[in-house]
């Protein structure tokens, strides 16, 4: 298709048209009648259309993290793909994948969590489900991001992230690695530095890693007015200039590409193959989703939702909300829970203290972004948010429940008035408080925080009223919505506080989730997808907004060591551990089997010619590198008295010098069972799982000696069985 195009074709198909209308989405190429291509719709976000009507507001990333539910990943992603789709949009922009590096990141909650491994999973069940095609075989394009490192937002446009190799190749790059495997259509870089290269431009990052070792053949296109250059990003490996301008905030109609790139291969500086090149990786990706034959118009206007020439009201929701609560309820992690104070069994009396058991009194989407915190917290902010249809709080979703039982609610939520509070709560059977704590992206500052947190403590009061919840009700049940961990130093031993819900970043159905899990409706099965530490030392933290410089220098000095790899390699304890989550049931394991598989012998070629050269273009992917070489299976019975649902984890124990951390997670699955039910689970290891990365040989080897296998229930808890490789 792109053989017979002109230069001047070839620039306007890499290239947005500004950041405002006449465009109807975030992002916009425009058509190319002469060559017959109809334009691209480029819209967010993470938890669903942003900026539109009638669609739905899913639950965040960590929350479909926290469930550790590949099937409920992939559900969530077809869901999205389908919403996108039926709106007209081309490109959804989303997922994000970078790594919960430090506690305070404000896009944390966009992501899939602390470790690559499930991040990887996550992001590649994400990403196939929002690529799936429908009937007609049409579908919805992806863009994995932010490539990469992109991990604090306080001078995110200043910041460079400075890594080694190792480093990069095992934790950041990993779940990249995987949403090219998952056949991922499109890159968005960050808009920080790597290595002080612009990560829109660093060559090393796009041409030799991401096309070349991943073999990656989509389009790579720079976050909004993330590029830096023009010759310098084409070079460099970028494919595709959103949203088309220098300064998307002060268009003033100049542009790196456009009339720049054409100039620059007629005066030499960039070769015409190399736009031939652009031009056919954005076109790859619109083929490979079946987009160039009846894909649906745009039929919103992301600027102006009620202009009735440009808006059709396209409902998109479907029976959504359902699969929303579904996913919300099995994220919610059960942190305590003492003497089964959980589930709730018909109480005579409650009370329901906290503004975050109540939406926001000005209204679901009065704040742009989401940009504010006034009620309960069921999102971050920024650009990965969404508009609610509706939003299901906590309080309205409890009293629906219990009114069959003639139960007493009382409920306050002013969480500064404790004196209401405790008079409240006193002599109820249980006090229910609700509390949270917010983050985002620095498109807004809300209430002197801009993007990452300044502390982990809960908003607006939340240890005090907790106390004084407590220090007069001996049932009382602590209910947490946030962004990533929180200092619980205040309250988490007070004797009275039997029972924590860590309740992540829910979406619509929010309310709905939470009293399932809260009744018993729902088993709680949620995991945490990174730690909550006892100390606020034991982290790593964001860059502090008072000791910025211009031009920081964020330095991954921890290297392999983050999150529970860290409490590992330093030997401390902290107060929740990666993949720790309570259930109203029980669960035990036994009969650790380990089996190598054969491969086929084009497959045992393959691998050994790999191992015995440096690397080339699409190594990292080789199939026989990511093929099956052991499988490790264990018997998981349910020993309690409900049905409910486990997550046994394995975690790789490397040989002595190999460098790596005591321990790192390499599988976990999701199995429900009846009670006193039994069944095989099996966890899929190939050499890529057992590999490390060569920095001097450049690829994976698989270091010598053996290797032990620790089924546990958590990152750091005592393994329920161990075997070796």
């Amino acid at each position: 298709m792109v053989k017979n195009w002109t230069l001047e074709e070839k620039s306007a198909i890499v290239i947005g048209d500004s950041w405002s209308p006449p465009g109807l989405c975030i992002g916009n190429v425009n058509p190319i009648p002469s060559v017959g291509f109809p334009g691209l719709c480029l819209q967010d976000a993470p938890v669903g259309v942003r900026v539109a009507d009638l669609v739905s507001a899913f639950p965040a990333g960590v929350t479909i993290a926290s469930t550790f539910d590949r099937n409920l990943a992939r559900l969530r992603g077809e869901a999205l793909g389908a919403e996108f789709l039926g709106k007209g949009i081309n490109i959804a922009l989303g997922p994000g994948m970078n790594l919960a590096r430090n506690a305070e990141g404000g896009r944390n909650w966009e992501g899939f969590g602390a470790d690559p491994y499930l991040a990887g999973e996550v992001a590649y069940e994400t990403i196939r489900g929002m690529q799936t095609l429908n009937k007609d075989g049409q579908g919805v394009q992806a863009v994995a991001k932010h490539y990469i490192a992109n991990d604090e937002e306080h001078l995110r446009a200043e910041s460079s992230s400075n890594l080694d190799d190792r480093t990069l190749h095992e934790l950041h790059l990993h779940p990249f690695l995987k949403s090219v495997q998952a056949g991922v259509a499109n890159v968005m870089t960050g808009y920080n530095l790597v290595n002080n290269s612009w990560a829109a431009q660093n060559s090393k990052l796009n041409n030799d890693i991401l096309k070349g070792e991943l073999g990656f053949q989509g389009t790579i296109m720079s976050d909004w007015a993330g590029a830096r250059s023009g010759v310098a990003s084409i070079l460099g490996g970028l494919d595709m200039n959103m949203p088309g301008v220098i300064d998307w905030l002060h268009f003033d109609g100049t542009s790196y590409f456009g009339g720049n790139l054409t100039a620059a291969v007629n005066n030499g500086s960039v070769p015409l193959s190399r736009v031939t090149d652009m031009a056919t990786r954005v076109l790859a990706s619109w083929f490979l989703l079946g987009q160039d034959k009846n894909f649906p118009a745009t039929n919103f206007n992301g600027w102006n939702l009620t202009d009735p020439a440009t808006n059709s009201h396209v409902n998109v929701q479907g029976d959504h909300y359902k699969l929303i609560r579904q996913i919300a309820a099995s994220g919610t992690v059960l942190l305590k829970n003492v003497n089964n104070a959980l589930p709730l069994q018909k109480p005579k009396s409650l009370a329901i203290i906290g503004d975050d058991a109540f939406p926001d009194p000005n209204g679901l989407n009065f704040y742009q972004y989401r940009g504010g915190n006034n009620g309960t917290l069921a999102v971050g902010w920024g650009s990965g948010a969404n508009d609610f249809p509706y939003l299901v709080g906590p309080f309205s979703a409890i009293v629906s429940k219990v009114k069959p039982y003639g139960t007493s609610v009382k409920s306050s939520r002013d969480n500064y008035d404790l004196t209401l509070a405790a008079s409240l709560a006193k002599g109820q059977e249980a006090a229910l408080v609700f509390v949270n704590s917010d983050g985002g992206e620095t498109v807004s500052v809300v209430e002197g925080v801009e993007g990452d947190r300044n502390d982990l403590l809960l908003w607006h009061g939340g240890d005090e009223l907790i106390l004084a919840v407590a220090a007069v009700n001996k049932k009382t049940i602590v209910v947490v919505h946030s962004v990533g961990p929180v200092d619980m130093a205040a309250w988490i031993d007070h004797p009275n506080v039997v029972a924590v819900v860590w309740a992540n970043l829910p979406g619509q159905e929010s309310g709905n989730s939470c009293t399932d899990v809260l009744f018993g409706d729902y088993n709680p099965s949620g995991r945490l997808p990174y730690t909550i530490a006892k100390n606020d030392e034991d982290y790593l933290h964001a860059t502090p907004i008072t000791d910025l410089v211009p031009n920081p220098q964020v330095n991954y000095d921890e290297k392999l060591n983050i999150d529970y790899r860290a409490y590992l390699t330093n030997n401390k304890t902290p107060r929740f551990a990666f993949g720790f989550g309570l259930s109203y049931t029980t669960f035990s394991y036994s009969s650790l089997k380990i089996k190598e598989s054969k491969l086929s012998s084009a497959q045992t070629t393959e691998l050994s010619n790999y191992l015995s050269r440096k690397s080339a273009v699409g190594s990292s992917l080789l199939p026989s590198l990511h093929a099956t070489k052991w499988s490790v299976s264990i018997k998981v019975k349910n020993t309690g008295k409900r049905t409910g649902e486990d997550v046994p984890q394995l975690y790789l124990v490397y040989p002595a010098d190999s460098g790596e951390p005591p321990r790192v997670l390499r599988g976990f699955e999701k199995v429900k069972l009846q009670s006193g039910h039994s069944t095989t689970v099996t966890f899929n290891l190939s050499t890529y799982d057992l590999s490390i990365w060569d920095v001097v040989k450049q690829k994976w080897t698989v270091p010598t000696g053996s290797f032990t296998v620790l089924i546990a229930t958590d990152a750091l808890a005592s393994p329920s069985l161990e075997g070796k490789i």
